[in-house]
This record gives structure tokens, sequence and C-alpha cells, in this order.
């Protein structure tokens, strides 16, 4: 019998880019980009323990993407039916009007996954990983499974990169660093750590954060109300950036938690072993 390739499958460009060490860089751009969604940052504000537990929120998002990416049908489905059901359960409150509304509301699902993709692709692609316009169109239309798994309908969600960045302009009029974001900003270049982890906070971490803060468009700077590097210098820092951590092997990097890239090749064989030369399918 043979074993299930999971939701994308080792043909697919999202099995190729997910596994790649600036998806890291790529995540917390997309936190910084998520929180500029008024209703949507309340949602994360108001019910996570992000402040306590960054470690374990970061690497929870982590092993759900991995478990989209890389696990097998079932666990895909198994975890997307968690996430519905954490939503399900979850209110935000609006502090100036006292609105009470449902965090899986679609138009915020809608932000959150476009928020991710959007740097997911948009870091890999400028920090050097190969991929052309189609195979990125590729990409994004391959993500509307995991959409769907998170409860959207995958009809309403963009599908190449031309309704992606329509998306993202019928949107900008809503989006604002309220204070909300900004405590998501403060967090993220300062995520509290116990004080023997200090020097790593501020020798890795602080520069992680910064590139991603860099990365993102210039109306989100603006938004944040701090400035960025001009665009040809963060594209170098982060081809830099991209050159180095590539330079780990990958058997090393996929030997971190949660492993489920190795678990995934021994499922489906060495072959199924992701490299960006594979994308083209």
């Amino acid at each position: 019998m043979q074993a299930d390739p999971g939701l994308f499958g080792p043909s697919s460009v999202t099995w190729q880019a997910h596994s790649d060490p600036m998806m890291w860089v790529a995540g917390i751009r997309a936190l910084y980009l998520q929180a500029l969604h008024p209703r949507a940052v309340r949602g994360v504000v108001q019910n996570s323990d992000f402040r306590t537990d960054a470690w374990g929120r970061l690497m929870r998002t982590a092993n759900f993407v991995g478990t989209l990416t890389y696990g097998t049908t079932e666990a895909a489905e198994k975890a997307g039916a968690r996430v519905r059901r954490i939503h399900s359960m979850l209110r935000a409150a609006d502090p100036d009007t006292g609105e009470r509304y449902p965090v899986d509301e679609p138009e915020l699902l809608l932000w959150v996954h476009c928020a991710e993709i959007d740097s997911y692709l948009h870091v890999l692609r400028r920090s050097g990983f190969p991929l052309t316009d189609a195979q990125a169109d590729r990409y994004i239309r391959e993500n509307r499974a995991g959409a769907a798994l998170v409860g959207l309908d995958p009809e309403r969600v963009p599908a190449d990169r031309a309704a992606l960045a329509a998306y993202f302009e019928k949107v900008r009029p809503e989006l604002a660093a309220g204070p909300e974001a900004l405590e998501v900003d403060d967090f993220l270049r300062r995520p509290p750590v116990h004080p023997l982890l200090l020097p790593v906070r501020a020798l890795l971490w602080r520069h992680v954060a910064r590139l991603a803060y860099a990365a993102l468009p210039p109306y989100a700077h603006e938004l944040y109300g701090r400035p960025a590097p001009g665009p040809a210098t963060v594209t170098r820092q982060l081809r830099r950036a991209g050159f180095l951590l590539r330079r780990v092997p990958a058997r090393l990097r996929w030997s971190l938690p949660p492993r489920h890239i190795l678990r995934a090749t021994a499922r489906l064989g060495p072959g199924a072993r992701p490299a960006p030369y594979k994308a083209g399918g």
C-alpha cells in the first residue's frame, strides 16, 4: 500500500518551500503584518498567552504548519479540526464600541491566512529561494487547501499573486497600528526570556526580528511609525541571512523539533526529501 503523501505531497512547491530555514524570519514577518488588522490582533492579545509563553506559541505555530505540510492527511485534518474547535470558543471585544465578536469570522481568518502566505513567499523569494512567478502562483494556489482546514471557503481565498495583491489593496484602509499592534511589536522586539538567555535574545533574536520587520511592505513601516533600511539594503540582508542559514546541513536543521520532515521522509522514502530544485514539480 502506498504511503499517504498528505495534504500537499513531495511534488508540491509547498513541500519544498516550507523546508527552508528562512521560514522562521517569514513567520515573524507574518506576525508583524497580522497585528496591523485591529479586529484580528484583538483576538490574539485578548485570548493568548504569548506574553508568558513566547517560545511555546512559536513552536505550536511551527508544529501546525509542519503538520499541514508534511503530516498525513489524517494528521492535517485533525490539526485543522483542533484549530477550528478552539477558535469557535473564543471571542474578542472592541474597547471603543463594546462589540464582542467571534475570532473565527471569515474575514479575520482570511487576513491571517493571506498575511502568512504573503510573508512566506515574500521572504523566501527575496532571500534567494528559487521560485519562478508560475511556481509562486502555484504555491499560493496549493495553500488554499490549508485555508480550508481552518474554516475558509477555498474559492474565496486568493489563488495567485495578482489576486493576493488585490486582496491587500482592498484591505489596506482597515489596517492600523493600534495599542494591540504596538504591544505585539514590543513583544517581538523584546520577548520575555530567562535571564540566562538574555545574551541570545540580544545577539540572535533581535537580528531576526529586525530583519523580519524590515521585510514588511512600506505601508506597514508607516503604520508602525518605525523606519526600515532601504529596499536594496533589506534585500542584501535577506540574501545574506538566507545564504548563511542554508549552509547549515539540512539533516541537522531537520533534526530540531518538531522534526516533521524527518518523519515524512521516513514514511515516504528518501526521494521525498525536500529541495529547492524540486519546486518545479
